[in-house]
């Protein structure tokens, strides 16, 4: 069985600042990280390789330093690893993006199945899943919270639901958006670290996956961001400091205060 796992390398969120000046997401000095729900795809689709077998290739569009997720991948479980990165890249949206992943997909050959985590913690837009899957003319089902099995030509997914879930099969090759319920990722080994301190990371240009200029980066983004903000604080608040045990003495005391 091989799989295709999308990754994303983005800003730790507890490192997130506003530039006051630009009023954009401050990248400079800000820590990056695996997304965690691709994080949770990718332990998927190696449980799933460790069970079926095959290979599992992880795939992220990106800047050069990118490739430390890749890297990160392969020292959880993963075979191979491809970066595509261009300038030309830069500033695309959920249409653009899922119109380059797409493209390297194609350049890559065929694959079973495609993971992708549910969305990416810095745009949360949840799109970029549906989108690629539209692109390769694939079913797809999002949300998922368990794989239950695979067989000959198909699989049966759980899709987590606000009433509880359901139970769909679809046939192969699919892709799939999961949510972190699916499982709990591993942990890298010392073997997967020096594996993954030796990989090559095959890099795509615009060029390689033959890119339509009008398709990529900005110039192919219907849409874009403007402005990014912080809401203006409501009403008067109160911080508490200290142990837990003197927040909860000073927030009994406001309590009887106000009662």
């Amino acid at each position: 069985m091989n799989i295709l796992v999308c990754i994303k390398q983005v800003p730790d969120a507890k490192d997130v600042r506003l530039d006051p000046e630009t009023n954009t997401l401050a990248r400079e000095g800000v820590s990056s990280i695996m997304n965690p729900f691709d994080r949770h795809a990718l332990e998927e689709a190696v449980s799933l390789k460790e069970r079926h077998g095959g290979e599992v290739t992880v795939l992220s569009m990106g800047p050069p330093q990118a490739e430390e997720v890749l890297r990160e991948a392969i020292s959880c479980g993963a075979d191979h690893a491809v970066l595509v990165s261009d300038r030309a890249f830069a500033g695309a949206d959920t249409w653009a993006t899922s119109y380059t992943l797409a493209r390297a997909i194609e350049t890559l050959g065929n694959f079973d199945l495609i993971l992708c985590g549910k969305q990416a913690i810095d745009g949360d837009t949840a799109q970029v899943g549906p989108g690629l899957a539209s692109r390769l003319q694939v079913p797809y089902v999002t949300c998922v919270q368990k794989t239950r099995s695979v067989d000959d030509g198909s699989i049966v997914v759980e899709r987590m639901m606000d009433d509880g879930y359901d139970v769909v099969r679809l046939p192969l090759p699919a892709l799939l958006t999961v949510v972190k319920d699916i499982n709990e990722p591993r942990v890298p080994s010392l073997k997967g670290k020096m594996k993954a301190k030796k990989a090559r990371i095959r890099v795509l240009s615009a060029a390689d996956i033959g890119a339509e200029e009008g398709c990529i980066g900005l110039a192919g983004s219907p849409t874009q961001v403007v402005r990014v903000f912080s809401p203006e604080p409501r009403g008067d608040r109160t911080v508490f400091s200290g142990t837990p045990e003197e927040q909860v003495e000073q927030l009994v005391a406001v309590l009887r205060s106000v009662l």
